[in-house]
Protein backbone atom coordinates (compact mmCIF):
# COMPACT_ATOMS: atom_id res chain seq x y z
CA UNK A 1 0.00 0.00 0.00
CA UNK A 2 1.21 3.55 -0.73
CA UNK A 3 2.44 5.77 2.09
CA UNK A 4 -0.28 7.85 3.72
CA UNK A 5 -1.01 11.34 2.45
CA UNK A 6 -0.38 13.25 5.65
CA UNK A 7 -2.64 16.13 6.65
CA UNK A 8 0.43 18.19 7.49
CA UNK A 9 4.15 17.67 7.00
CA UNK A 10 6.55 20.22 8.53
CA UNK A 11 9.49 20.92 6.23
CA UNK A 12 12.62 23.02 6.05
CA UNK A 13 12.13 25.94 3.69
CA UNK A 14 15.58 27.51 3.39
CA UNK A 15 18.38 28.40 5.74
CA UNK A 16 16.96 27.01 9.00
CA UNK A 17 20.01 24.81 9.77
CA UNK A 18 22.46 27.56 8.84
CA UNK A 19 20.76 30.04 11.13
CA UNK A 20 20.50 27.56 14.01
CA UNK A 21 24.22 26.85 13.67
CA UNK A 22 24.88 30.59 13.71
CA UNK A 23 22.73 31.00 16.81
CA UNK A 24 24.60 28.19 18.57
CA UNK A 25 27.89 29.94 17.86
CA UNK A 26 26.75 33.06 19.68
CA UNK A 27 27.13 33.55 23.44
CA UNK A 28 23.37 33.96 23.95
CA UNK A 29 20.51 31.54 23.28
CA UNK A 30 17.81 33.16 25.39
CA UNK A 31 15.15 35.37 23.85
CA UNK A 32 15.30 38.87 22.39
CA UNK A 33 18.62 38.37 20.66
CA UNK A 34 19.49 39.24 17.04
CA UNK A 35 17.34 36.53 15.44
CA UNK A 36 14.32 37.56 17.52
CA UNK A 37 14.85 41.16 16.47
CA UNK A 38 15.20 40.25 12.79
CA UNK A 39 11.93 38.29 12.90
CA UNK A 40 10.16 41.17 14.58
CA UNK A 41 11.50 43.63 12.01
CA UNK A 42 10.26 41.35 9.21
CA UNK A 43 6.76 41.22 10.71
CA UNK A 44 6.63 44.96 11.29
CA UNK A 45 7.59 45.64 7.68
CA UNK A 46 5.16 43.04 6.32
CA UNK A 47 2.21 44.26 8.39
CA UNK A 48 2.70 47.97 8.03
CA UNK A 49 3.89 49.71 11.12
CA UNK A 50 2.82 47.99 14.34
CA UNK A 51 5.27 46.76 16.93
CA UNK A 52 5.93 43.01 16.85
CA UNK A 53 6.95 40.88 19.81
CA UNK A 54 7.78 37.21 19.26
CA UNK A 55 6.19 34.83 21.74
CA UNK A 56 6.49 31.15 22.56
CA UNK A 57 3.04 30.55 21.02
CA UNK A 58 -0.04 32.27 19.68
CA UNK A 59 -1.64 31.26 22.96
CA UNK A 60 1.00 33.33 24.75
CA UNK A 61 0.35 36.26 22.43
CA UNK A 62 -3.37 36.15 23.22
CA UNK A 63 -2.63 35.95 26.94
CA UNK A 64 -0.43 39.04 26.61
CA UNK A 65 -3.30 40.80 24.84
CA UNK A 66 -5.64 39.97 27.71
CA UNK A 67 -3.12 41.39 30.20
CA UNK A 68 -2.70 44.54 28.14
CA UNK A 69 -6.45 45.16 28.14
CA UNK A 70 -6.47 45.09 31.97
CA UNK A 71 -9.47 42.80 31.94
CA UNK A 72 -11.24 42.33 35.24
CA UNK A 73 -13.50 39.49 36.44
CA UNK A 74 -16.86 39.76 34.74
CA UNK A 75 -15.64 41.79 31.76
CA UNK A 76 -16.86 40.38 28.45
CA UNK A 77 -15.12 39.64 25.15
CA UNK A 78 -17.22 38.86 22.06
CA UNK A 79 -15.87 36.06 19.86
CA UNK A 80 -16.99 33.22 17.61
CA UNK A 81 -17.59 29.81 19.16
CA UNK A 82 -15.99 28.15 16.11
CA UNK A 83 -12.38 28.62 17.17
CA UNK A 84 -9.56 27.01 19.14
CA UNK A 85 -9.67 26.96 22.93
CA UNK A 86 -6.83 29.49 23.28
CA UNK A 87 -9.04 32.26 21.89
CA UNK A 88 -11.29 31.96 24.93
CA UNK A 89 -8.76 30.68 27.49
CA UNK A 90 -6.60 33.80 27.24
CA UNK A 91 -9.46 35.95 28.51
CA UNK A 92 -10.89 33.40 30.96
CA UNK A 93 -7.50 33.39 32.72
CA UNK A 94 -8.12 37.04 33.59
CA UNK A 95 -11.62 36.29 34.87
CA UNK A 96 -13.33 37.65 31.76
CA UNK A 97 -16.36 36.02 30.13
CA UNK A 98 -16.19 34.92 26.50
CA UNK A 99 -19.47 35.78 24.78
CA UNK A 100 -19.95 33.38 21.90
CA UNK A 101 -21.85 34.44 18.78
CA UNK A 102 -22.57 32.66 15.53
CA UNK A 103 -20.42 32.62 12.41
CA UNK A 104 -21.32 33.45 8.83
CA UNK A 105 -22.44 30.54 6.68
CA UNK A 106 -20.17 31.65 3.84
CA UNK A 107 -16.71 32.37 5.32
CA UNK A 108 -17.20 30.63 8.70
CA UNK A 109 -15.93 33.85 10.32
CA UNK A 110 -17.63 35.77 13.12
CA UNK A 111 -20.94 37.17 11.89
CA UNK A 112 -20.40 40.90 12.19
CA UNK A 113 -24.17 41.47 11.92
CA UNK A 114 -24.64 39.83 15.33
CA UNK A 115 -21.99 41.73 17.28
CA UNK A 116 -24.04 44.76 18.35
CA UNK A 117 -26.76 42.59 19.85
CA UNK A 118 -24.13 40.91 22.03
CA UNK A 119 -22.72 44.15 23.47
CA UNK A 120 -23.52 44.90 27.12
CA UNK A 121 -22.15 47.47 29.60
CA UNK A 122 -19.48 44.88 30.52
CA UNK A 123 -18.19 44.36 26.97
CA UNK A 124 -14.53 45.34 26.63
CA UNK A 125 -13.36 43.83 23.36
CA UNK A 126 -14.21 42.02 20.13
CA UNK A 127 -12.02 39.11 19.11
CA UNK A 128 -12.54 38.13 15.46
CA UNK A 129 -10.88 34.94 14.20
CA UNK A 130 -9.76 34.82 10.56
CA UNK A 131 -10.72 31.25 9.78
CA UNK A 132 -8.57 29.40 7.22
CA UNK A 133 -6.67 32.62 6.51
CA UNK A 134 -9.78 34.31 5.06
CA UNK A 135 -10.42 37.66 6.69
CA UNK A 136 -13.45 38.51 8.78
CA UNK A 137 -15.31 41.69 7.74
CA UNK A 138 -12.90 44.03 9.47
CA UNK A 139 -14.44 47.21 8.05
CA UNK A 140 -17.71 46.45 9.83
CA UNK A 141 -16.00 45.22 13.01
CA UNK A 142 -13.72 48.26 13.12
CA UNK A 143 -16.74 50.56 12.80
CA UNK A 144 -18.61 48.81 15.63
CA UNK A 145 -15.57 48.84 17.92
CA UNK A 146 -15.02 52.55 17.46
CA UNK A 147 -18.71 53.44 17.99
CA UNK A 148 -18.83 51.49 21.24
CA UNK A 149 -15.25 52.27 22.39
CA UNK A 150 -14.21 48.61 22.34
CA UNK A 151 -10.78 47.11 21.74
CA UNK A 152 -10.18 44.72 18.86
CA UNK A 153 -7.97 41.68 19.38
CA UNK A 154 -7.49 39.86 16.09
CA UNK A 155 -6.89 36.13 16.40
CA UNK A 156 -4.81 35.99 13.22
CA UNK A 157 -3.27 32.62 14.07
CA UNK A 158 -3.97 31.31 10.55
CA UNK A 159 -3.73 34.57 8.65
CA UNK A 160 -0.14 35.64 8.02
CA UNK A 161 0.07 37.08 4.49
CA UNK A 162 -3.68 37.43 4.12
CA UNK A 163 -5.55 40.71 3.75
CA UNK A 164 -9.07 42.13 3.62
CA UNK A 165 -9.94 45.27 1.75
CA UNK A 166 -6.30 45.78 0.80
CA UNK A 167 -5.12 45.84 4.42
CA UNK A 168 -3.10 43.06 6.03
CA UNK A 169 -4.88 40.90 8.56
CA UNK A 170 -3.24 41.55 11.88
CA UNK A 171 -2.96 45.28 11.20
CA UNK A 172 -6.60 46.15 11.95
CA UNK A 173 -6.81 45.37 15.64
CA UNK A 174 -5.39 47.22 18.61
CA UNK A 175 -3.66 43.89 19.21
CA UNK A 176 -3.23 40.88 16.94
CA UNK A 177 -1.90 37.38 17.56
CA UNK A 178 -0.16 35.10 15.04
CA UNK A 179 0.84 31.44 15.24
CA UNK A 180 3.95 29.65 13.96
CA UNK A 181 2.84 26.24 15.18
CA UNK A 182 3.95 23.37 12.94
CA UNK A 183 0.49 23.16 11.38
CA UNK A 184 0.60 26.75 10.11
CA UNK A 185 1.99 28.04 6.81
CA UNK A 186 5.09 29.59 8.36
CA UNK A 187 6.40 27.49 11.23
CA UNK A 188 8.82 27.37 14.13
CA UNK A 189 7.59 24.11 15.68
CA UNK A 190 5.93 26.17 18.38
CA UNK A 191 5.88 29.95 18.28
CA UNK A 192 3.80 33.06 17.88
CA UNK A 193 3.85 36.83 17.76
CA UNK A 194 1.85 39.70 19.18
CA UNK A 195 1.39 42.78 17.01
CA UNK A 196 0.80 45.91 19.04
CA UNK A 197 -0.88 48.37 16.68
CA UNK A 198 -2.14 50.77 19.36
CA UNK A 199 0.85 53.01 20.17
CA UNK A 200 -0.19 53.61 23.79
CA UNK A 201 0.14 49.87 24.54
CA UNK A 202 3.63 49.35 23.16
CA UNK A 203 5.78 50.22 26.17
CA UNK A 204 3.66 48.20 28.56
CA UNK A 205 3.66 45.27 26.12
CA UNK A 206 7.45 45.13 26.38
CA UNK A 207 7.23 45.06 30.17
CA UNK A 208 4.72 42.20 30.18
CA UNK A 209 6.78 40.36 27.54
CA UNK A 210 9.95 40.65 29.64
CA UNK A 211 8.47 39.11 32.80
CA UNK A 212 7.14 42.43 34.08
CA UNK A 213 10.49 44.22 33.86
CA UNK A 214 11.89 47.07 31.78
CA UNK A 215 14.70 44.84 30.57
CA UNK A 216 14.06 45.65 26.89
CA UNK A 217 14.73 49.34 27.59
CA UNK A 218 17.88 48.32 29.51
CA UNK A 219 19.08 46.25 26.53
CA UNK A 220 18.74 49.35 24.33
CA UNK A 221 20.73 51.44 26.81
CA UNK A 222 17.74 53.59 27.75
CA UNK A 223 18.01 52.85 31.49
CA UNK A 224 21.06 52.01 33.62
CA UNK A 225 19.47 48.91 35.19
CA UNK A 226 16.22 47.04 34.91
CA UNK A 227 13.67 46.23 37.57
CA UNK A 228 10.17 44.89 38.13
CA UNK A 229 7.66 47.48 36.89
CA UNK A 230 4.46 45.58 36.00
CA UNK A 231 2.80 42.19 35.85
CA UNK A 232 4.25 39.87 33.25
CA UNK A 233 5.42 36.39 32.43
CA UNK A 234 7.95 34.48 30.35
CA UNK A 235 6.60 34.97 26.85
CA UNK A 236 9.83 35.06 24.82
CA UNK A 237 10.94 32.19 22.56
CA UNK A 238 14.60 31.20 22.48
CA UNK A 239 16.99 32.36 19.79
CA UNK A 240 16.95 28.81 18.35
CA UNK A 241 13.23 29.13 17.69
CA UNK A 242 13.70 32.60 16.23
CA UNK A 243 16.55 31.40 13.99
CA UNK A 244 14.36 28.67 12.54
CA UNK A 245 11.49 31.11 12.11
CA UNK A 246 13.57 33.71 10.31
CA UNK A 247 14.45 31.22 7.58
CA UNK A 248 10.76 30.43 7.16
CA UNK A 249 9.76 34.09 7.01
CA UNK A 250 12.35 34.70 4.31
CA UNK A 251 10.67 32.02 2.19
CA UNK A 252 7.12 33.02 3.06
CA UNK A 253 6.19 34.28 -0.41
CA UNK A 254 7.23 30.98 -1.99
CA UNK A 255 5.52 28.91 0.71
CA UNK A 256 2.30 30.90 0.37
CA UNK A 257 2.34 30.58 -3.43
CA UNK A 258 2.82 26.81 -3.14
CA UNK A 259 -0.10 26.45 -0.75
CA UNK A 260 -2.34 28.63 -2.89
CA UNK A 261 -1.51 26.53 -5.94
CA UNK A 262 -2.52 23.34 -4.15
CA UNK A 263 -5.61 25.03 -2.69
CA UNK A 264 -6.72 26.02 -6.19
CA UNK A 265 -6.21 22.48 -7.53
CA UNK A 266 -8.63 21.20 -4.90
CA UNK A 267 -11.06 24.03 -5.56
CA UNK A 268 -11.19 23.36 -9.29
CA UNK A 269 -11.42 19.58 -8.82
CA UNK A 270 -14.44 19.76 -6.51
CA UNK A 271 -16.44 22.32 -8.49
CA UNK A 272 -18.52 19.62 -10.24
CA UNK A 273 -19.41 18.00 -6.91
CA UNK A 274 -20.56 21.34 -5.54
CA UNK A 275 -22.58 22.01 -8.70
CA UNK A 276 -24.26 18.63 -8.21
CA UNK A 277 -25.18 19.53 -4.63
CA UNK A 278 -22.96 16.85 -3.08
CA UNK A 279 -20.84 19.20 -0.97
CA UNK A 280 -19.86 22.82 -0.48
CA UNK A 281 -16.48 24.36 -1.17
CA UNK A 282 -14.86 27.28 0.74
CA UNK A 283 -16.07 30.81 0.00
CA UNK A 284 -13.53 33.64 -0.31
CA UNK A 285 -14.95 37.19 -0.60
CA UNK A 286 -13.79 39.25 -3.56
CA UNK A 287 -11.92 41.77 -1.39
CA UNK A 288 -9.87 39.05 0.34
CA UNK A 289 -6.33 38.06 -0.55
CA UNK A 290 -5.70 34.89 1.43
CA UNK A 291 -2.85 32.51 2.14
CA UNK A 292 -4.29 29.07 1.30
CA UNK A 293 -4.02 27.89 4.89
CA UNK A 294 -6.85 25.34 4.96
CA UNK A 295 -8.87 23.52 2.34
CA UNK A 296 -12.10 22.19 3.76
CA UNK A 297 -15.29 20.67 2.44
CA UNK A 298 -18.75 20.83 3.96
CA UNK A 299 -20.49 17.49 3.44
CA UNK A 300 -23.91 16.21 4.60
CA UNK A 301 -23.72 15.84 8.38
CA UNK A 302 -25.21 12.34 8.23
CA UNK A 303 -22.31 11.25 6.02
CA UNK A 304 -19.37 13.11 7.55
CA UNK A 305 -18.09 10.33 9.83
CA UNK A 306 -18.42 7.68 7.13
CA UNK A 307 -16.56 9.82 4.60
CA UNK A 308 -13.79 10.51 7.10
CA UNK A 309 -13.40 6.81 7.87
CA UNK A 310 -13.32 5.93 4.17
CA UNK A 311 -10.72 8.59 3.34
CA UNK A 312 -8.44 7.48 6.14
CA UNK A 313 -8.86 3.85 5.09
CA UNK A 314 -7.59 4.95 1.67
CA UNK A 315 -4.52 6.51 3.27
CA UNK A 316 -5.77 10.11 3.17
CA UNK A 317 -5.39 11.80 6.54
CA UNK A 318 -8.51 13.97 6.51
CA UNK A 319 -9.72 15.44 9.81
CA UNK A 320 -12.48 17.53 11.36
CA UNK A 321 -11.93 20.88 13.03
CA UNK A 322 -13.21 22.58 16.17
CA UNK A 323 -15.80 21.30 18.59
CA UNK A 324 -17.75 24.55 19.16
CA UNK A 325 -16.63 26.21 22.38
CA UNK A 326 -20.14 27.16 23.49
CA UNK A 327 -21.08 23.49 23.84
CA UNK A 328 -17.78 22.32 25.38
CA UNK A 329 -17.63 21.69 29.15
CA UNK A 330 -15.37 24.68 29.81
CA UNK A 331 -17.39 26.88 27.46
CA UNK A 332 -20.54 26.10 29.41
CA UNK A 333 -18.72 26.86 32.67
CA UNK A 334 -16.85 30.03 31.78
CA UNK A 335 -18.70 31.59 28.84
CA UNK A 336 -22.15 32.47 27.62
CA UNK A 337 -23.87 32.68 24.26
CA UNK A 338 -25.64 35.54 22.57
CA UNK A 339 -28.38 34.49 20.19
CA UNK A 340 -28.65 31.27 18.25
CA UNK A 341 -25.51 29.46 17.09
CA UNK A 342 -27.18 27.22 14.53
CA UNK A 343 -24.65 27.92 11.77
CA UNK A 344 -21.77 27.07 14.09
CA UNK A 345 -23.38 23.80 15.14
CA UNK A 346 -24.16 22.90 11.54
CA UNK A 347 -20.75 23.55 10.00
CA UNK A 348 -18.89 21.92 12.90
CA UNK A 349 -20.80 18.70 12.16
CA UNK A 350 -20.14 18.83 8.40
CA UNK A 351 -16.59 20.10 7.95
CA UNK A 352 -13.72 17.94 6.68
CA UNK A 353 -10.19 19.30 6.28
CA UNK A 354 -8.02 17.82 3.55
CA UNK A 355 -4.23 17.41 3.50
CA UNK A 356 -2.61 20.70 2.50
CA UNK A 357 1.01 21.75 2.84
CA UNK A 358 3.68 23.24 0.60
CA UNK A 359 5.32 19.84 0.07
CA UNK A 360 2.17 18.03 -1.07
CA UNK A 361 3.11 16.29 -4.31
CA UNK A 362 0.91 16.29 -7.44
CA UNK A 363 0.52 12.52 -7.18
CA UNK A 364 -0.53 12.66 -3.54
CA UNK A 365 -2.96 15.47 -4.20
CA UNK A 366 -4.45 13.48 -7.07
CA UNK A 367 -4.94 10.60 -4.61
CA UNK A 368 -6.83 12.91 -2.26
CA UNK A 369 -9.07 14.20 -5.04
CA UNK A 370 -9.86 10.70 -6.27
CA UNK A 371 -10.54 9.47 -2.74
CA UNK A 372 -13.06 12.27 -2.19
CA UNK A 373 -14.71 11.74 -5.56
CA UNK A 374 -15.06 8.03 -4.83
CA UNK A 375 -17.37 8.86 -1.91
CA UNK A 376 -19.94 10.54 -4.17
CA UNK A 377 -20.29 8.09 -7.05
Amino acid sequence: MSDPVYFNYPRLAGRELDYITEALARPRLSGNGPFTQKCQAWLEAALGGGKALLTHSCTGALEMAALLLDLKPGDEVIMPSFTFTSTANAFVLRGAVPVFIDVRADTLNIDERLIEAAITPRTRAICPVHYAGVGADMHAIFDIARRYDLAIVEDAAQALQSSRGGRSLGSWGDLSAFSFHETKNIIAGEGGALMINAPHLRERAEHIWEKGTNRAAFSRGEVSRYTWVDVGSSFLPSELTAAFLLAQLEESARITAARLSRWQIYHDAFEPLEAAGALRRPVVPDDCAFNGHIYYLLVPRTRREGILAALNALGVHAIIHYIPLHSAPAGLKYGRTSGSLTVTDDIAARLIRLPLHAGLSPDDQARVVEAVRSQFR
